[in-house]
């Protein structure tokens, strides 16, 4: 039925798809801008990831919970940062996951703790050795930004295995030599949806259970957690609002770190 409309049938397909990326391009500034004219619920700051998911993902909020001029330090050099300068940080909203470290289980319930009024949110350059701190605290009810420390990773509490994470997270043979051999798994059970099956991680059967981990830029929440040079760690990668989530305990024997635990 087209084939007298030969031209017209070509320029009509060639119209729609421009209007398909005319389309899409709107759809993400429309969602953007939702975001940013959607008021953040007043009860988001009584859970400090509450508020900071909001505060990552809308431009507008961040700049109005931000203390301008905002100071950032480097060493002994210090930068005041004013707000026509500031540029939107998204942290790790647009990668869709974010990762968590802990010397033990009872630190991993301040995550729910609605009395902390100071969290220190990390951004970790692996690659380049170097940590940047932005500091919060909560003021009259509301959480704002109040400064941002920059600093060798070396001068962190984690050090030690923020160094060995490094080489962990890149090379499967050194990984495979990095197992407290078994590993103890404990995982969906294929055959069961609510159920969970555990079970032993061998070196041999490692490269079919090997998770695939972050390895240049990595982040860390501190909320309120004291760090020491501890013999034991969890890694944790979590997913933001889809349920995934995998933690990876780790013990430290003869100076030498060792994946122990796998949950999925």
């Amino acid at each position: 039925m087209f084939s007298c409309q030969g031209d017209k049938t070509e320029n009509a397909v060639s119209n729609n798809d421009s209007d398909s990326v005319v389309a899409d391009t709107v759809a993400t500034d429309t969602i953007e801008q939702l975001v940013e004219e959607t008021p953040m619920p007043k009860a988001a700051d009584e859970l400090f990831d509450d508020f900071f998911f909001n505060f990552a993902a809308n431009g507008k909020l961040q700049k109005r919970r931000i203390m301008f001029p905002l100071k950032e330090r480097d060493g002994e050099e210090v930068v005041m940062i004013n707000k026509k300068d500031w540029k939107t940080e998204h942290f790790f909203m647009q990668q869709g996951f974010y990762t968590l470290l802990f010397d033990n289980r009872k630190q991993m319930e301040l995550v729910k703790d609605t009395t902390i009024n100071h969290v220190v949110v990390e951004k970790i350059f692996l690659n380049n050795h170097r940590v940047t701190q932005y500091i919060f605290d909560r003021i009259k009810g509301l959480w704002v930004m109040k400064e941002i420390v920059k600093k060798a990773m070396n001068e962190t509490n984690n050090a030690s295995f923020l160094d060995f994470y490094r080489h962990f997270s890149t090379d499967t043979l050194f990984q495979i030599n990095s197992l407290d051999n078994p590993v103890h798994f404990v995982g969906p059970d294929p055959d069961d949806d609510f159920a969970t099956m555990e079970g032993l991680i061998t070196a041999e059967t490692w490269p079919a259970f090997a998770p695939e981990l972050p390895s240049d830029v990595i982040y860390n929440i501190i909320y309120g957690q004291k760090y020491t040079e501890s013999d034991h760690k969890i890694f944790v990668l979590r997913g933001i609002a889809n349920g995934f989530e995998i933690e990876l305990t780790f013990v430290r024997k003869n100076n030498k770190w060792l994946l122990e635990k796998m949950v999925n």
